[in-house]
C-alpha cells in the first residue's frame, strides 16, 4: 500500500470547511434576519416549462399569425416584407440578448423595469417603467376587447344573436373575472394552462395553414419604402412579451439559468412561426385561414373551418390575457416594494403568494380600457397600436443602453456584447426618430405626440416622487437577493445599508452574531 505521508492517517482535506460546519453548530441564530424584498411571491417555485409558457402565452403567436398573413395579403410586399420579418426577428432576439446579460446576474419582479436601474439615471428608469407599464397595459386592452369580440364571433357564426358594444364590454368583463381568478389562483396553475391553451391554438392554426385549401397566392407589387418600418411595427407589436418570463425571476428555481433561456428561446419560436405565416401568405395557403377568421361564413369559407380558426384565435387571446395580467401584476409589485407606486400594491395573498391587489388593479385599469376601445378602436386601431408600438420600443431602447452601461460599470463587457447592445440602441433610436419626422411631415401627429408623452414620463414621476416619496428615489431596483437563512451560520452575515438593501459582512463584523 502506497503511504500518503502521515502514518497511515487519513488526510485532512477539507480543514476549513469543517472548522466552518463547528462554529454552525454553535454560531446564534442573527438578532435581525434579513430577508429578500420579494420573498412573499414564493421563491423556487417555477420551471423551465412554466417559463417558456408565460412569455408564450403574452406574445399569443397563434392571433400574430394571422395579422401577420393579413398584412402580408394586403400589402402584398413579396419576399421583402418576407424578409422584414426574418431582418426584425434577429433584431428583437439580439434584444434578448441584452436582457439576458442582466437575467444571468439578477432575478427581479419587475423585469426591465428593475434591470434598467443598474444602468440609467432614476429618470430614464423611471421612463422604462412607465413605458413598460404601458405596453403590457394597452396590449391587455387591446387582447381583453379582441377576446370579447372573438367570442361573439363565434356566437355569430353559430347564428345567435350577438352584437352591440354593451354586450360586448359585458363579454371582456366576464373574461377579465375569470382571468382574475385564475391569477390570484396560483402561478404555476396559470402558467401551465395557458401554455397548454397557446401550444393547441398556434398548432391548429399552422395545420389550417397547411391542410387548408390554397388559392394562386398574393400577386407581388413593389414594396414602398414607408411599408417596412410599419411592418417592422406590428411584429415588434407581436412579440411583444417575449421577455416575461423575466417577471417571475424571483419564482423561478434557477433563475439565473431558467430565466435567460426562456428569454432568448421564446423569440426565436416565434419569429419561426410568423415567418411560416408569411411564408403561408405568399402562397395562398393562408387566405382561407384569414378569411374564416375576420369575414366568418361570408368569405365563402365553409362553418367547421371558421369556428376551428375562431376558437383557436379566441383561445390565444385568451391565453394572452392571462399572460399580461400576470407580468404587468409583478410589475406593479416590483413599483409598491420600492414605494414608487402605493405600497398596498405589494400585497401578497399568505396562502396562495399571488399579488392579488396588483392582479386586481391591473385587469381593473385593463377593462376600463378595454371600454373605451371597444367605442372608440374597434374598428380602426391604428393610431392605439402605435401608441403601444412606440411604449415597447422606447422601452427596448433604454434597456440596450442600460446594458451597455451595465456591463462597461461591472468590467464584463465585452466586444460582442458592446457592438449588439450599441446596435439595437442605434437601431431604437433611429426608429423612434423616423416615426417622429414621417408623423410630422404627414401631419399624423398620434405618433410623434407618443414618442414625447412617453419620453418625458420619467422627468415627470421622478419629480412627483421627490415632492411626495423622496425615500422611494433611493429604494429602486428591488430584486431577490441573498437571505440570512441562504447563509451557513457563524461564515458571514447580512446587514441592511441606509437605502434598506442587504449587504454582506463578516459575521464578526456585526454585534450580537458570530461565537
Amino acid at each position: 500500500m502506497v503511504g500518503n505521508g502521515s502514518g497511515g492517517r487519513r488526510p485532512r482535506s477539507g480543514g476549513a470547511l469543517g472548522a466552518a460546519i463547528a462554529r454552525a453548530r454553535t454560531a446564534p441564530p442573527p438578532a435581525q434576519p434579513v430577508f429578500s424584498p420579494l420573498r412573499a411571491l414564493g421563491r423556487r417555485q417555477l420551471s423551465q416549462v412554466d417559463l417558456i409558457g408565460q412569455s408564450l402565452s403574452t406574445i399569443a403567436p397563434a392571433t400574430g399569425m394571422i395579422y401577420i398573413a393579413a398584412w402580408m395579403i394586403s400589402a402584398r410586399p413579396g419576399l421583402v416584407g418576407l424578409a422584414a420579418i426574418i431582418g426584425t426577428t434577429a433584431v428583437v432576439v439580439a434584444v434578448a440578448f441584452c436582457v439576458t446579460q442582466f437575467t444571468r446576474r439578477l432575478a427581479a419582479a419587475g423585469s426591465l423595469y428593475s434591470f434598467a436601474f443598474h444602468g440609467l439615471p432614476r429618470r430614464a428608469t423611471l421612463t422604462v417603467g412607465a413605458a413598460l407599464l404601458l405596453g403590457y397595459l394597452g396590449i391587455s386592452i387591446s387582447v381583453l376587447a379582441n377576446s370579447a369580440v372573438s367570442l361573439l364571433g363565434i356566437a355569430a357564426a353559430l347564428d345567435v344573436p350577438a352584437s352591440g358594444a354593451g354586450l360586448m364590454t359585458a363579454t371582456a368583463a366576464v373574461v377579465a373575472c375569470v382571468v382574475a381568478v385564475i391569477a390570484v389562483r396560483g402561478v404555476r396553475f396559470a402558467t401551465r394552462a395557458i401554455l397548454v391553451v397557446e401550444i393547441c391554438s398556434l398548432a391548429l392554426i399552422c395545420i389550417l395553414m397547411v391542410a387548408g385549401p390554397q388559392t394562386t397566392g398574393t400577386p407581388t407589387t413593389p414594396a414602398s419604402p414607408s411599408t417596412l418600418p410599419v411592418l417592422a411595427l406590428i411584429v415588434v407589436l407581436s412579440m411583444a412579451g417575449f421577455e416575461s418570463a423575466a417577471f417571475f425571476g424571483a419564482e423561478a428555481r434557477r433563475p439565473l439559468t431558467t430565466v435567460s433561456r426562456a428569454v432568448l428561446v421564446t423569440p426565436v419560436v416565434c419569429g419561426a412561426v410568423f415567418v411560416f405565416a408569411a411564408w403561408a401568405a405568399l402562397t395562398g395557403r393562408a387566405d382561407a385561414v384569414v378569411a374564416a377568421y375576420f369575414d366568418g361564413t361570408a368569405s365563402g369559407v365553409g362553418l367547421p373551418m371558421v369556428l376551428a380558426v375562431k376558437i383557436g384565435v379566441t383561445c390565444s387571446w385568451l391565453a394572452c390575457t392571462l399572460g399580461c395580467a400576470q407580468a404587468g401584476s409583478r410589475l406593479l409589485l416590483a413599483m409598491g416594494v420600492e414605494g414608487t407606486v402605493p405600497r398596498r400594491l405589494s400585497r401578497v395573498h399568505p396562502r396562495l403568494r399571488t399579488p392579488y391587489v396588483a392582479v386586481a388593479t391591473f385587469l381593473l385599469a385593463a377593462l376600463t380600457g378595454a371600454w373605451l376601445h371597444i367605442r372608440y378602436f374597434v374598428g380602426d386601431s391604428t393610431a392605439y397600436d402605435g401608441f403601444v408600438e412606440v411604449a415597447l420600443v422606447i422601452a427596448y431602447t433604454l434597456l440596450a443602453v442600460s446594458c451597455l452601461r451595465f456591463l462597461r460599470r461591472i468590467g464584463e463587457d465585452s466586444r460582442a456584447t458592446t457592438a449588439v447592445a450599441a446596435g439595437m440602441a442605434a437601431a431604437g433610436t433611429g426608429l423612434l426618430g423616423y416615426l417622429v419626422v414621417d408623423g410630422v411631415a404627414t401631419g399624423q401627429w398620434a405618433l410623434p405626440a407618443a414618442v414625447l408623452v412617453i419620453g418625458g414620463s420619467g422627468t415627470i414621476w421622478a419629480a412627483a416622487l421627490k415632492r411626495t416619496r423622496p425615500q422611494s428615489l433611493t429604494t429602486m431596483g428591488a430584486f431577490d437577493s441573498v437571505e440570512t437563512a441562504d447563509l451557513l451560520p457563524g461564515s458571514a452575515a447580512l446587514v441592511l445599508d441606509d437605502d434598506g438593501r442587504p449587504q454582506l459582512v463578516t459575521a464578526d463584523a456585526t454585534p450580537g452574531y458570530g461565537p
